[in-house]
């Protein structure tokens, strides 16, 4: 685990370490503590992803409405 800030990691970088975290506790042999840990880094790195995710669902969302106004506009204007 890297321990990088949740605000300085990328999307790639918190699914990269997602995806081994998620590799670690499923092949087994740590201790509680170790998983429990583990657990919460691939909590912290979902939400990374999740927030990285919405940001680019709003950002589409924007980009497809103010095309559609413009081609609104554009019928308006005929």
């Amino acid at each position: 685990m890297s321990g990088k800030t949740e605000e300085t990691l990328s999307y790639e970088q918190a699914r990269d370490e997602l995806i081994e975290v998620v590799r670690r506790l499923e092949a087994g042999g740590t201790s509680l503590e170790e998983s429990l840990a583990l657990w919460e880094r691939g909590e912290e790195l979902a939400r990374v992803c999740r927030r990285w995710l919405e940001g680019a669902r709003a950002r589409l969302d924007a980009a497809l409405a103010e095309e559609e106004e413009g081609a609104q506009g554009d019928a308006e204007g005929e």
